[in-house]
């Protein structure tokens, strides 16, 4: 996503598994590559961290 992405809108590199299609690669985004998994942020589901990664975009957002 060129120009970043929505808060609350689906990474476009994301697969079906949820993992992402750039890891490991140069053109991922800093910002995702700096972002460290610790246990209170993934929780113990699937829906429990991305509850999580829901809460933080709103958190991080500019334009509140």
């Amino acid at each position: 996503m060129p120009h970043g992405k929505p808060a609350g809108m689906r990474c476009v590199q994301l697969d079906d598994a949820n993992r992402c299609r750039l890891f490991g690669r140069p053109e991922r985004p800093a910002v995702c590559s700096s972002l460290q998994p610790a246990a209170d942020m993934c929780g113990d589901s699937t829906h429990a961290a991305m509850r999580w990664l829901s809460a933080l975009e709103v958190a991080t957002n500019p334009a509140q």
